[in-house]
C-alpha cells in the first residue's frame, strides 16, 4: 500500500527500514516520507511503530480468532508418538 503519495513510498519500504532498526526520523530523512504535504505522517509513524525491533511480534497478534489448544495428558496420547516404536521397546 502506498503511504506517501507525494514521494510514492509504500508501507513495505517503511517497514523494511524500521525492521533494520531505523527510527521514524531516520526513515523520514532517508526516504523523504512525510516531508511534503504531511498527510501521511501518522500512517507512516504507525507502520514504524508496528515494525520496530522493540515490538517484533506486532504483526503476529491475532485477537480475532483465539483458539483453545488441547494438550495430551501423557506422551502416549500424543499424535507424534509412534506407537510401533513404543511396542518394540516394551
Amino acid at each position: 500500500m502506498i503511504v506517501c503519495v507525494c514521494r510514492r513510498i509504500s508501507d513495505r519500504e517503511i517497514a523494511r527500514h524500521a525492521r533494520a532498526g531505523m527510527s521514524f526520523d531516520e526513515i523520514q530523512f532517508e526516504l523523504g516520507v512525510a516531508t511534503q504535504c504531511g498527510c501521511c505522517e501518522s500512517c507512516a509513524r504507525d507502520v514504524v511503530a508496528q515494525c520496530s525491533p522493540s515490538a517484533p511480534v506486532a504483526a503476529l497478534r491475532n485477537d480475532a480468532a483465539p483458539q483453545a489448544i488441547q494438550l495430551a495428558s501423557s506422551i502416549l496420547e500424543s499424535k507424534s508418538w509412534n506407537s510401533s516404536l513404543h511396542s518394540q521397546a516394551a
